[in-house]
């Protein structure tokens, strides 16, 4: 019989090597994932604008298991690993079944991996509706976990995105998992034979 006193239910602002960010969690799993801003202050005002977000901050001594283990995870990414978010348990009561399905899909990337908003949408059983499937994705509560950063337009441009930064930080973070995205680079000139 496990006897740890964790909070169900919290939230926590962390310092990465990318800037400060922050998570919120249920009882049933995660509920709010900020990406990285400069200042804690800014990170815990985002988080304390979702409705379900409690107004204190645990301690990482009361955090669930899984909660610790995410934080270590959001660290390692935010560093450059390679980190697979998918088994990630979330929490998305109230979401209607349109989105629930592009976010699924969109657990199936990997890291590094990227697709359009139109290909997700149908790989969602959703074709045809690539700018409702931008709208979803511009609403998603737990980026990252549900990796939006990973789609893009059409023409494999960037797209929008809807975190502090916009279509700057998206491509930073599909850098750092070696996606090249924009124009290719200028063709060279001379091969000098």
């Amino acid at each position: 019989m496990e006897t740890t006193s964790s909070i169900t239910a919290g939230h926590a602002v962390l310092e990465t090597v990318i800037g400060f960010m922050g998570i919120a969690w249920s009882e049933k799993g995660l509920i709010r994932l900020c990406l990285p801003e400069k200042s804690p202050e800014a990170v815990e005002r985002r988080l304390m604008r979702h409705p379900g977000v409690s107004g204190n901050t645990v301690a990482d001594t009361g955090q669930p298991q899984w909660v610790v283990e995410l934080i270590a995870s959001i660290k390692a990414y935010a560093s450059g690993e390679d980190v697979d978010f998918s088994g990630v348990p979330v929490d998305l009561d109230g979401v209607d079944d349109f989105r629930l399905a592009i976010y699924d899909a969109a657990r199936k990337l990997g890291y590094g991996e990227t697709t359009t908003y139109g290909e997700l949408a149908k790989r969602a059983g959703q074709p045809g509706l690539p700018r409702e499937t931008g709208a979803a994705l511009g609403a998603n509560p737990v980026p990252l976990v549900i990796p939006c950063h990973r789609i893009l337009a059409a023409g494999g441009k960037i797209g929008g995105f809807s975190a502090p930064g916009g279509s700057v930080t998206k491509e930073k973070m599909l850098a750092m998992e070696g996606v090249r995205v924009g124009p290719p680079p200028p063709a060279q000139v001379s091969f000098g034979f």
